[in-house]
C-alpha cells in the first residue's frame, strides 16, 4: 500500500467515510475534501481527528493518494477537474475497495434493500468472535492490521460491486430500483448474476426471492428463509419485548436459539443469514447467539427516540418494499399506537417509475405526510412529477407539509412517528422535535 496520504475526493459519503475511518485505524494518513454542509457521518471522522477540508484544487498536491467518490465529476467538482488537466492518478471508491479485500477472507452483502442493517449485524458479531475490519453503509467502518476477516457492504448500484472478487457474500434479495441506470428487473438481476459468478466460496441467498431462485454460480449457494426446502431455517419465531427471537436450523440439525434486537420479518431473515454465514465458517453458535442479542442497530436504520409521550423513528428507507418494511416493525413493535408516515420521496426518476408502488406501501400506515422531492446531484427536475401526485394516489389520509410547518404532525395522539427518506428528510424530523419540545417545556 501507498505510503502517501489517501486524500478522499467526497470523504462525508456514507461508503467514503467508512472506508477513510477504517485506513486511519489502520494506521494510515487520512484527509479527506466535501462541501461544508453538515452530513450525519463526519461525527465519526471529526472524533478520530481526521482532517475535513472544502473542495479545493490546493489539496491535489503530489504527496497524496486519491480515492474519489463515485458521486464527483469533471463537471461537478473541481478537485477531479484538476486532477485529470494535471495528469493526478485516482482510484474509485469501488476500485480501492476490490484491490484492498484480497488481503482479507472477505465477506460482501448485497441485495437491492437490508445491505447495511445486515452488514451492520454481521460485523457486530464477527469483531466480538474475532478480530474483523468492516465497511457499514451508515458511515461507519473499522480497521484492524492484524483482522482475518473483512465484512463490507457490496453495493450494486452502476454495477459497483463488479470489481469484488469476496470468498463469500449474502444477497438479500432482488428489486428493481436505480430507474436511473437500470432499465428494469432483467437488468438488475443480470448485475447480481455477474457478481454471484465472481464468488469464490460461497453464497446465502434469500430462499423465497424468486429472482434469487433462478441465480447459478460455481461455488455452493444456501438458501435461507422459512420455509422447510431452505438449507438454513428459522422456525418458533416468537416476538419478545426485547426482539425477535427464532430457532435456527440447518436442514435438520438444530443450531441454536437466537434474539436479534429489532422487529419484522425482515430483520429475522438478515438475522438467519448471519447465522448462516457464521455456521459455514465454523464459529460457535452460543457465542453467535450471545453476541447477536446486544446489537444496538445501524445509523438511520429504525433509529428511536422519544420526547414526551411521542416516539419517532428515523429509517433511511427510500423504496416501496423498504417503506413496508418499516411499517410492519413500527406496528408489530407499538402495535397499540398509530403509526404515522412522513415520506420525502428520493430523486425524481425513482417517483416516476415507483409511484403506484410508493401509494401501495405508504396505505400500510395509518396516516401520511409528504415532504418535497428530494432531487440527488445527478439529475435534473424536468417537472414530469411533483410529491402533489403521489398524494393522490395515496387512500389513506395524505397531506403535503414544509419544513417550515410542520405543526399538521401535531393532530395525532398515542402516535408512532415514521420518517423515512434518503434526502434532507431529517430537517422534517428536528423541525417536529423542535416543536415537541418547545410545546414539552411550555407545559411544565
Amino acid at each position: 500500500m501507498s505510503q502517501k496520504t489517501y486524500h478522499f475526493i467526497g470523504i462525508k459519503g456514507s461508503g467514503m467515510s467508512a472506508l477513510a475511518l477504517m485506513l486511519h485505524q489502520m494506521g494510515h494518513k487520512v484527509q479527506g475534501s466535501d462541501s461544508t454542509d453538515y452530513y450525519f457521518t463526519q461525527r465519526g471522522l471529526e472524533q478520530a481527528g481526521i482532517p475535513l477540508l472544502p473542495f479545493d484544487t490546493k489539496n491535489i498536491t503530489p504527496d497524496v493518494a486519491i480515492i474519489a467518490g463515485n458521486a464527483f465529476r469533471d463537471d461537478n467538482n473541481i478537485e477531479l477537474a484538476y486532477a485529470n488537466k494535471n495528469g493526478y492518478d485516482y482510484v474509485r471508491y469501488h476500485e480501492f475497495l476490490g484491490q484492498f479485500m484480497t488481503n482479507f477472507t472477505s465477506i460482501g452483502v448485497a441485495g437491492a434493500h437490508g445491505k447495511t442493517s445486515t452488514t451492520g449485524l454481521l460485523a457486530h458479531v464477527m469483531r466480538q468472535v474475532t478480530d474483523t475490519s468492516y465497511l457499514i453503509g451508515d458511515g461507519t467502518g473499522r480497521g484492524s492490521a492484524d483482522s482475518k476477516f473483512f465484512v463490507f457492504e457490496s453495493d450494486e448500484y452502476e454495477r459497483h460491486f463488479l470489481p469484488y472478487h469476496p470468498e463469500y457474500t449474502i444477497i438479500t434479495n432482488v428489486d428493481f430500483d436505480h430507474p436511473d441506470y437500470f432499465t428494469g428487473i432483467d437488468d438488475v438481476f443480470d448485475a447480481f448474476q455477474t457478481y454471484a459468478n465472481q464468488i469464490t466460496k460461497g453464497i446465502f441467498v434469500y430462499g423465497d426471492d424468486k429472482y434469487l431462485q433462478k441465480l447459478t454460480a460455481n461455488v455452493p449457494i444456501y438458501r435461507y428463509g422459512f420455509s422447510d426446502s431452505d438449507d438454513y431455517i428459522a422456525k418458533d419465531v416468537t416476538r419478545t419485548t426485547s426482539g425477535s427471537k427464532f430457532t435456527a436450523y440447518f436442514h435438520d440439525e438444530k443450531i441454536g436459539e437466537f434474539v436479534v434486537p429489532t422487529y419484522g420479518k425482515h430483520n429475522i431473515l438478515n438475522a438467519l443469514a448471519v447465522v448462516a454465514v457464521t455456521h459455514q465458517d465454523g464459529f460457535d453458535a452460543k457465542e453467535v447467539a450471545k453476541y447477536m442479542a446486544t446489537f444496538g442497530g445501524v445509523k438511520r436504520r429504525f433509529t428511536e427516540k422519544q420526547i414526551g409521550d411521542q416516539v419517532i423513528i428515523d429509517d433511511f428507507a427510500h423504496h416501496p418494499t423498504e417503506i413496508e418494511a418499516t411499517v410492519d416493525a413500527a406496528r408489530q413493535k407499538y402495535p397499540d399506537k398509530e403509526i404515522v408516515a412522513v415520506f420525502q420521496p428520493h430523486t425524481f426518476t425513482r417517483t416516476i417509475a415507483l409511484i403506484d408502488e410508493f401509494a401501495t406501501s405508504l396505505n400500510q400506515a395509518d396516516a401520511v405526510y409528504l415532504a418535497q422531492i428530494y432531487g440527488s446531484a445527478r439529475e435534473v427536475d424536468h417537472g414530469d412529477v411533483k410529491v402533489e401526485d403521489l398524494a393522490v394516489k395515496i387512500e389513506k389520509p395524505a397531506k403535503v407539509i414544509t419544513v417550515d410547518n410542520v405543526s399538521p404532525l401535531l393532530d395525532h395522539d398515542n402516535a408512532v412517528y415514521v420518517f423515512m427518506g434518503a434526502g434532507d428528510i431529517q430537517k422534517y424530523e428536528y423541525a417536529f422535535e423542535t416543536l415537541l419540545s418547545q410545546l414539552t417545556s411550555n407545559v411544565q
